[in-house]
């Protein structure tokens, strides 16, 4: 058992996120930040994003740094600050090009960029693209150099994509004894990293405990109070996993809880209920698609697939998602929907 370190309270956290963010705002709105303000500004922006699930975070983080970018075409620091917004967009081939431009230019002009900053952006990138052997010699390098915690929590997200759980978890109670923090977002994302994994190893107990882990250091937590609704549905405890779901689905900007939400209250028949929250998720996907057609590729797959009831659409964005991102959750996302469309087509004949 890993003994707990004292950490801030995570809706304390949510809130000092908060308070520097609107600290930050008005003097980039005013062209008072330096680029090194705004590049900070671009990250904080972006972990809000993550953590509340909040997409129109992701997009007011981009639009930072493309402005950053145009005032500082020459900043290795502006194009790192882009490369990490399009890769949140899963724009990942634009996002190396940034990254390789940013290198080059701060081997032959200040400010330089930081060696390790460079090759963890770089094996994130590649990771996401499925390129998982590149992925882990750099990050298997980072860790040989410096075995903090960051770094060790890095390999824990890669070893749970490729299905090595025994490793995995080595890394995980690895990483854990080397955090120093007070700050609860990084356990939050490093148990929210092992619930994915035991849920794609149909693990879904040891799923719910780590996303309820997850939920409980960050009650804002999004994509972990999601994630953990969907494991008890699977479980058979539908009222909290309707309980988890009902308030994302009706506060956030993210389609994918309606889309959770509609799927679960038709499974146990509640019809009316179950078309309404799909009728909300279908015109905020074609919303999303229309602007952001990589980064929701995937989840508008799979809500095609369930309670979107459309294979035909379901296949479109399945062989999209496979363009931007060949990893094997990719591969198998599209062999159901190939598999779906083929049913149809057989049932309509």
């Amino acid at each position: 058992m890993i003994a707990e370190r004292p950490f801030t309270h995570g809706a304390i956290a949510v809130l000092n996120l908060n308070a520097q963010i609107d600290a930050l705002e008005p003097q980039v709105r005013l062209g008072r930040a330096t680029v090194e303000v705004r590049v900070g500004l671009v990250e904080l922006i972006s972990l809000r994003g993550l953590i509340v699930g909040r997409i129109a975070d992701y997009e007011r983080a981009e639009e930072v740094a493309e402005e950053l970018l145009r005032d500082a075409p020459g900043h290795a620091g502006a194009l790192l600050a882009r490369a990490r917004t399009r890769a949140g967009f899963h724009r990942f081939h634009e996002a190396l090009s940034d990254l390789d431009r940013a290198e080059r230019l701060s081997s032959s002009a200040p400010p330089a960029l930081d060696a390790e900053t460079a090759n963890s952006e770089r094996a994130a990138i590649l990771q996401a693209l499925g390129r998982y052997d590149e992925a882990l010699a750099l990050r298997e390098e980072a860790v040989h150099r410096r075995a903090s915690f960051e770094n060790l929590a890095a390999l824990v997200g890669l070893h749970a994509e490729r299905g090595e759980t025994d490793a995995a978890e080595r890394r995980y109670a690895e990483s854990r004894s080397h955090y120093r923090g007070v700050s609860p977002f990084p356990l939050a994302l490093l148990d929210f990293q092992m619930g994915r994994m035991w849920m794609d190893e149909n693990r879904l107990h040891d799923a719910r405990r780590s996303f309820d882990a997850a939920w409980r250091r960050v009650p804002a937590y999004a994509q972990a109070q999601g994630h953990l609704g969907e494991v008890e549905a699977q479980l058979g405890d539908t009222n909290s996993a309707i309980a988890s779901l009902h308030p994302l689905a009706a506060s956030s900007d993210d389609p994918d809880y309606a889309a959770q939400l509609a799927r679960i209250l038709g499974e146990v028949g509640r019809d009316a209920e179950s078309r309404h929250w799909r009728s909300l998720a279908a015109e905020r996907y074609d919303e999303l698609l229309a602007k952001h057609p990589e980064a929701f590729a995937d989840h508008a797959a799979e809500f095609w697939l369930a309670a979107g009831a459309d294979p035909d659409k379901a296949l479109k964005w399945a062989q999209t998602n496979v363009e931007v991102r060949n990893t094997p959750r990719a591969r198998g996302l599209l062999a159901q929907a190939v598999a779906a469309q083929a049913s149809f087509v057989g049932s309509r004949s």
